[in-house]
């Protein structure tokens, strides 16, 4: 009788993992989603068949196993994209002698250019801050001496990083921290720089640094970046391409989902797990929040470690202690769709009717909320409906669970965001035809409260042999789409290797190699 594992959360931890059982092992995955849907953060949200990516996930990494999962299910064009036909704009496209073109065909990776910048002081600054012309003269020659001496002291002086503060002035220099970090950092998790330890500069911006830029920047003007499509020597801050799915990130595990099932695996939704029956350090079975229960032979959890710790009765009062103090930031995004926008392209990458090109904007401005405004135009010409004529905007706001931003009617958190963006004149008011919202509930996995504590739950959860923790909520541990995956992919490793250990899945995005910033 072949064996069984229960894998808990469909989002891309989840479906990995049920992948590579079924075509690695001869264990059969159950799938079990609390929501709807699949795809977890990961999802695409349609609206009147214009698409919204929740967060922005550009499929790129340093993990030659993770490009080659992508690429392998979806392969990458090899014929132009709407806007790369209109534009007559020459991109770098796959050489494979298969044709797979975008127009005519939906299972495809689009070849993307990689731009983000600050929108700050009403104008734009690179992203990551670059020591350019164009930076020192938006700033002005007094706070760029400023940024300077601020830096040489920080290399000579080195602080003790015992928290994000002290983790980017000592890469950037107290100044510059000033300027670009410290209050987007507060706009995004609620708490101060100081409050967050320096685990997530470490993974998140490691290898980041005014010295990377400077390099960077060399690079650049002596012609010596011509690079592949892989990038593999490039900062992840730094990529200038990126692979994306026609139709978004939820197209690509809508895609996974159906072969997981075609391979056997199956996938049950709106089924929330919420106990866990454990014996002799092995847990025997898991029970739903409708009492139906189900055994299998090995666990995986993608879902909040809140959540998980909450379903276990043999818990230490410290571990409930350590769990119940965990913190999650959630996010709601509004999508707009607009006749056009103020703000125009000043860069030298060519643009659809001048239409800036950015893939997302961190938004500085410190008298909005808004923390991020993606362009879905720029991600895909085929998440808009009327590409041409329209422009779909998503506005990013962080925010707590049932706080006030939270707890906004629809429509007046659609009004209160379409005020703002014209507030710092990004859009016109009157050009905005539609709106809808979204809200994410723990999207991010808090540094703080609880967290310096974790390894009291991690001490927890190893004992138990035939579960394993995946994915960003699943490890409450701020991993990209790939670290996701990488976590899947090594506990699926460990079982057929008979690995007992679990330390190389908790080692995944902690090594250089891994590091991913959006």
């Amino acid at each position: 009788m072949s064996k069984t594992a229960i894998i808990i959360g469909a989002g891309p931890a989840g479906l990995t993992a049920a992948y590579e059982l079924l075509t690695k092992t001869d264990i059969k995955p159950v799938i079990f989603e609390a929501t709807d849907d699949i795809g977890g953060i990961s999802k695409t949200f349609n609206y009147k068949q214009n698409r919204m990516d929740m967060g922005g996930h550009r499929f790129f990494s340093k993990s030659d196993t993770v490009m080659k999962w992508w690429t392998d299910l979806m392969p990458i064009q090899t014929v132009p994209s709407k806007d790369d036909i209109l534009l007559t704009r020459k991109i770098d496209l796959s050489k494979s002698d298969k044709e797979q073109d975008p127009n005519k065909t939906d299972d495809v990776m689009l070849v993307r250019n990689r731009l983000s910048r600050i929108y700050f002081l009403k104008t734009f600054f690179d992203y990551p801050v670059s020591l350019s012309f164009s930076t020192m003269k938006n700033l002005g020659i007094v706070r760029i001496i400023k940024i300077g001496f601020s830096y040489s002291y920080s290399l000579l002086f080195k602080r003790e990083e015992k928290n994000l503060e002290d983790f980017m002035i000592n890469r950037f220099g107290k100044e510059l921290y000033l300027t670009f970090f410290k209050d987007y950092t507060h706009k995004v998790w609620g708490v101060e720089p100081k409050d967050i330890p320096a685990d997530w500069g470490t993974q998140r911006i490691k290898g980041l640094s005014i010295v990377k830029l400077l390099q960077q920047a060399i690079k650049k003007v002596f012609g010596g970046n011509k690079q592949d499509l892989k990038q593999k020597n490039t900062e992840t801050s730094l990529i200038e391409k990126f692979f994306y799915p026609k139709y978004g990130p939820g197209h690509f595990w809508q895609l996974v989902a159906k072969k997981v099932q075609e391979l056997g695996g199956k996938i049950e939704l709106n089924k929330e797990i919420v106990k866990f029956e454990t014996e002799n350090n092995v847990v025997k079975s898991v029970i739903d929040s409708s009492g139906n229960k189900y055994e299998a032979d090995f666990f995986f959890s993608s879902m909040p470690v809140r959540n998980l710790i909450d379903g276990f009765d043999n818990k230490s009062d410290d571990v409930k202690r350590v769990s119940d103090g965990l913190g999650y930031r959630s996010f709601i995004t509004v999508g707009l769709l607009v006749k056009d926008m103020i703000i125009k392209n000043n860069t030298k990458l060519k643009t659809y009717k001048n239409r800036v090109p950015d893939d997302w904007i961190y938004i500085q401005e410190r008298e909005v909320k808004l923390g991020r405004l993606q362009v879905f135009n720029n991600w895909s010409p085929y998440l808009v409906n009327d590409y041409e004529n329209t422009v779909w905007l998503g506005l990013e706001y962080f925010c707590d669970e049932n706080d006030n931003m939270w707890n906004m009617k629809d429509e007046d958190f659609i009004n209160f965001a379409k005020k703002e963006l014209a507030k710092i004149k990004i859009i016109k008011e009157e050009d905005v035809l539609d709106g809808c919202i979204v809200r994410v509930p723990k999207a991010y996995p808090g540094y703080f409260g609880t967290y310096k504590e974790f390894d009291v739950i991690k001490n927890f959860v190893n004992k138990f042999e035939n579960l394993f923790l995946v994915g960003r909520n699943g490890m409450h541990k701020y991993n990209n789409m790939d670290h996701s995956m990488l976590t899947a992919i090594t506990a699926v490793s460990n079982i057929i290797k008979g690995i007992k250990t679990k330390d190389n899945i908790w080692a995944v995005n902690t090594e250089q190699e891994y590091h991913e910033s959006k």
